[in-house]
């Protein structure tokens, strides 16, 4: 039970007189409520003996000021353009004060929470401790429920939480706990095209090296898009990789997807035969019992789409960014929880596992790609805010950071609903209204390229606006006009002032992939994320030999010069929520955001950048 303001005030009166100390001993007030999204139902109440990992994020001593120092670092104006820090400055800046560790410390003593029972992330403003249930349920003054989501997955979770008055200042968020968030593979929800034909087998090698003067319209089937289509319609096909020991790029795996070096080395062999031997020589980082089976797929794995993920995104970076090594990320977590299980441990917050574990590594790769998303209302704000600080933290250390915009346009028919209130709503993506990342839209065609879409399986390249993000002001001066030009029958299903995503688009359309020893052809723009990655990550190789930093947090250079370097996409809409959606048009638009990539005119920019630092 919550106990009121009123006995709180009292309660202060008598602790003033006795001179004894409030800390742990504050009534408790509701810290945060989330309404689960309509995609999840209640079935009953949890087993008191289920564990969870729990994870309590503290308020971070000098967010403020990190995120100065990253504004700096990455405006393209500012003297200090590209003086990234290290991993020890930006721990210095987040830690918790030492009056906020010793508040939740004393709290989870008197909850009988031992320190020796207590994880810490490198800043220490994460704290990790396994639990009961019924424990929580004391801790947190809260009820948590089983709840099932359409497509059969189980969870545990509240979707209101407290703690003692005191500590609302101290704790930003506690997870999981009102987190509906399911982090999604796209290239799982919307895949596969050919229904007649899905699978084929793998043919004999047809593949011809490029040759001088090919043009994307001499290289690219767009039914059919290759390493080779891309890696000339961007600009790549020419350029030698000089910095190989010094750059790297990167990928994320979760809920149990894995790359298979096999289908990898299977598709370079077929389309970038030098880049074959990576397929067994990249580094795969497993973390917190990530998935790195090798092994052929069972039956189930197969009609599930295990990997299907794992080779798109490995197969593509390789293919376009060889011979600069490559990193697989695979963290575990978000298991399936079903009732009948022994006690598992629930293990479903893989992004902060994921955030935690790269934070606390000295060296980086200079960009991530991520392929993993959720509508932004399935996560409660506390919980947005805590991982984009996160994507924050990794910016200011030189990292870029880049998210898939979403598959279904502004959301998909018959799904546009309120958590809150049941309204019609476009559904935004998250992280992608992350400020701190940049999101990535796809397109397909050539000549010109358009918004991508997919009649034959609902695919839609995804933008709009967020909720929980206010608009930054590097995006005021791009954003601002297309809003004005937008029909006034939308205006109500999305927040004008929120940040607007995406930044940028790339090809994901039809793309090609190895996976159980055949092809298939996938659409997404988890086609598109590992794409713009590799490309950025080949921006990054020649910075590099410059002698100059990587890119780091995109959007402010993005915004204020970047965007000449890009292939502005004028046709298209990102269609939705039974309407007409966001058009795209000349300029930013929140279809393709400013365009595709063209690598030859992004060197020449930064390169040409007297903001860009030397190392």
């Amino acid at each position: 039970m919550v106990t009121s303001i009123a006995t709180f005030a009292a309660f202060l009166a008598v602790g003033l007189v006795s001179s004894s100390p409030i800390k742990a001993r504050t009534p408790y007030a509701v810290k945060e409520t989330h309404h689960p999204p309509p995609q999840w139902q209640k079935v009953g109440p949890a087993r008191s003996n289920h564990m969870i990992n729990l994870q309590i994020g503290l308020k971070q001593g000098q967010f403020d000021e990190l995120e100065r120092h990253l504004y700096e670092v990455s405006d393209p104006d500012h003297h200090r353009y590209g003086q990234h820090l290290s991993a020890d400055e930006v721990n210095d800046l987040v830690k918790p004060s030492d009056e906020t560790h010793n508040l939740v410390h004393e709290w989870l003593q008197d909850n009988n929470i031992e320190p020796a029972s207590l994880e810490y992330s490198p800043a220490k403003d994460w704290i990790k401790v396994t639990i009961s249930i019924e424990d929580i349920e004391t801790l947190l003054d809260t009820e948590y429920s089983t709840y099932r989501h359409e497509d059969g997955e189980y969870i545990v979770r509240t979707p209101e939480w407290s703690l003692p008055l005191h500590l609302h200042d101290h704790i930003e968020t506690i997870q999981p706990t009102n987190s509906f968030f399911k982090p999604r593979p796209v290239a799982k929800t919307m895949k596969k095209i050919n229904e007649a034909a899905e699978y084929q087998a793998l043919a004999p090698s047809n593949y011809k090296p490029p040759t001088v003067g090919q043009t994307a319209a001499d290289v690219c089937n767009v039914s059919s898009v290759t390493p080779l289509c891309l890696r000339t319609l961007y600009g790549t096909v020419d350029y030698k990789v000089q910095a190989a020991g010094k750059n790297k790029m990167a990928l994320t795996n979760y809920l149990g997807e894995s790359n298979n070096r096999s289908d990898t080395k299977l598709f370079l062999e077929q389309y970038r035969p030098e880049a074959a031997s990576a397929a067994y020589s990249f580094d795969v980082k497993v973390i917190n019992g990530g998935n790195n089976d090798q092994g052929q797929e069972n039956a189930t794995e197969l009609k599930a789409g295990k990997d299907l993920e794992g080779n798109l995104d490995s197969e593509t970076m390789l293919g376009i960014g060889y011979p600069t090594p490559l990193i697989a990320y695979t963290t575990g977590g978000s298991p399936p929880f079903t009732p009948d299980e022994q006690t598992p441990t629930d293990n479903n917050e893989p992004y902060l596992v994921w955030l935690q574990y790269v934070l606390s590594q000295k060296n980086l790769p200079g960009v991530v790609s991520n392929s993993y998303q959720d509508t932004e209302q399935t996560v409660p704000y506390s919980y947005a805010v805590s991982v984009c600080k996160g994507f924050a933290q990794l910016g200011a250390r030189g990292v870029s950071v880049l998210f898939g915009s979403g598959d279904n346009g502004v959301g998909a028919d018959g799904t546009c609903i309120s958590n809150v209130d049941n309204s019609t709503t476009f559904l935004a993506m998250f992280p992608s209204t992350c400020p701190y990342v940049t999101s990535v839209g796809g397109t397909k065609f050539i000549n010109p390229e358009v918004v991508a879409t997919d009649a034959r399986n609902g695919y839609v390249s995804g933008g709009g606006f967020s909720r929980y993000f206010p608009r930054p002001s590097w995006q005021d001066s791009a954003v601002k006009p297309y809003l004005a030009s937008l029909p006034k029958n939308i205006t109500s299903f999305f927040n004008a002032t929120g940040r607007a995503f995406p930044d940028i688009a790339a090809q994901g359309y039809a793309y090609i992939t190895v996976w159980n020893g055949t092809t298939v052809h996938l659409d997404g723009t988890s086609a598109a994320t590992p794409t713009a990655s590799a490309i950025l990550a080949l921006i990054n190789d020649a910075l590099i030999a410059a002698g100059k930093p990587t890119l780091g947090w995109l959007n402010p250079w993005l915004y204020k010069k970047g965007y000449k370097a890009f292939t502005d996409v004028t046709v298209g809409s990102a269609t939705g929520c039974g309407t007409n959606g966001f058009p795209a048009t000349t300029g930013w638009d929140a279809a393709t955001g400013f365009g595709t990539p063209y690598f030859p005119k992004i060197k020449q920019l930064v390169l040409g950048s007297a903001g860009h630092g030397s190392n």
